[in-house]
């Protein structure tokens, strides 16, 4: 490697300027959650407050070493450390002890270790050097088939441990294939399918059969310039309907309207499907998979929602969409937090003055829900700082990720800033309402050792490439 500048020199000083900021406040923020007039020293190592002060003291140093380590540590050991930590997220199926209904912890003495919070920077290495090969093509399937296999391997263990949330944080890595050239078409898809599966949980099923076959006639009137081949379309969906009707009284059968609708729908889609791919209509080709696969879709998701998700899921997807509402049960936390942060005002109750903080109205509130005790006694004006400070970490971040002349370096520098903001964005919708109850952390504010050191780690090795940009690896 040749090296061309001062490493030190060529560090991105404000990047670390708002990891220590957030730090900070959060180690502040970690104190009034749990203040207690008995222990009010806010160096008392008995307290969360004075544990994470010993993790805050170990991130630095982790910090530090990450800086003195040659950036070629990073590419020439991403597999190794990739394929020792799918180990432990394996082992720990086995021997890790069960937190809140999640087997993902490794406990020595009174430590606790989550693997699956150090997989996401290892995740992260992988990827950028994988997709940095000179003559990758990410159109390829071979490439998508092993981008495929590098992400879900660890959210299938994750999700074995019952860790629904952290396994999710790891679909946020498709906002870096769509950077490196994935078609926007797989992110249409994935919004296509997250409405979908809302839809089918709010909606009728009639309503929404409906809906969707209103929406693929309008798509395929627009297409057609003339209006017999559109009304062919119509006549191949009509007749089908017809058949399945007819179906119906001939067999004395009640199969219902909904299911008279499905059906016919479906074949017209089929026959639809068949004579545009013999006449090479790629358009009307396409549409009609997609009208076939969201009827499809929206006829497992009440199988799926009812027996692959666990029942606390539900019932916080059914509170957040106003399906039930149970403000004493699963919309406790929420509401709770709502009323919290609600009750903050413009300018907050004052430092230590939180009201809800102080009788333990919200559970989890040094970790998951530590948002809302910014919101009560910093009000607005505190939580916009928080937001703000996130969101010119973020952009910092994605502006150092565009200045790199490796591959690797960008595309790791991506995965840095995708995983916080799937973290601040879902962290901070649930404590508000707005998302479901997951329970991941705020980055760099919520207490924990593992998830300080997971995302100081995964900031700082970013914070080392770019550092060593000008440098040839």
């Amino acid at each position: 490697m040749a090296k061309r500048n001062n490493t030190w020199a060529n560090i991105d000083w404000v990047i670390i300027l708002l990891f220590l900021l957030l730090v900070f406040m959060g180690w502040l923020n970690i104190y009034a959650a749990v203040y207690n007039d008995e222990f009010q020293s806010i160096l008392d190592t008995s307290q969360r407050y004075g544990k994470q002060l010993i993790w805050i003291g170990a991130a630095f140093i982790l910090a530090f070493i990450i800086l003195l380590i040659d950036t070629s540590f990073y590419v020439f050991f991403s597999y190794i450390l990739y394929g020792v930590l799918v180990l432990l997220l394996i082992t720990v199926l086995f021997v890790g002890k069960e937190i809140n209904g999640a087997r993902s912890w490794f406990t020595i003495g009174g430590f606790g270790f989550q693997p699956s919070e150090f997989m996401k920077f290892a995740t992260a290495l992988v990827l950028a050097r994988y997709m940095s090969v000179f003559g990758f093509k990410i159109h390829k399937l071979k490439s998508l088939a092993t981008i495929a296999a590098i992400i879900f391997t660890p959210v299938l263990f994750i999700l074995l441990q019952n860790d629904t949330g952290s396994a999710l944080v790891y679909f946020s890595f498709v906002l870096v294939l769509y950077r490196e050239g994935l078609s926007g078409i797989v992110l249409f898809f994935g919004t296509l399918i997250a409405v979908l599966f809302i839809m089918a949980l709010i909606t009728p099923g009639i309503t929404l059969y409906l809906v969707l076959l209103g929406v693929a006639l309008l798509i395929f009137l627009i297409l057609n310039t003339k209006l017999i081949q559109f009304a062919r379309i119509f006549a191949a969906y009509l007749i089908s309907i017809i058949l399945f009707f007819l179906l119906n009284l001939v067999t004395e059968t009640e199969y219902g309207l909904a299911n008279v609708l499905i059906a016919g729908s479906l074949l017209g889609s089929v026959v639809i499907l068949l004579v545009s791919l013999q006449k090479r209509l790629k358009n009307y080709a396409v549409i009609s998979l997609v009208f076939l696969g969201s009827v499809l879709f929206t006829l497992t998701v009440d199988y799926g929602f009812e027996n692959l998700l666990e029942s606390h899921h539900q019932a916080r997807i059914n509170e957040l969409l106003g399906i039930e509402s149970d403000p004493l049960g699963a919309g406790y936390n929420v509401n709770q937090s709502k009323i919290a942060i609600g009750s903050g005002g413009s300018w907050g109750k004052g430092y230590l003055k939180g009201t809800q903080t102080k009788f333990n109205f919200v559970p989890e509130q040094s970790t998951d829900f530590i948002f809302c005790t910014v919101g009560e006694e910093w009000g607005f004006a505190g939580t916009s700082v928080v937001i703000v400070l996130f969101l010119i970490l973020l952009m910092r971040l994605i502006w150092l990720a565009e200045r790199q002349r490796s591959g690797f370096s960008r595309i790791y520098g991506y995965s840095v800033a995708v995983i916080l903001f799937f973290h601040f964005m879902v962290n901070i919708g649930m404590t508000i309402g707005l998302m479901p109850v997951i329970g991941i952390p705020l980055p760099f504010f919520s207490y924990g050792g593992s998830s300080l050191w997971s995302f100081t780690i995964l900031l700082f090795i970013f914070i080392r490439l770019d550092a060593s940009r000008f440098d040839q690896f």
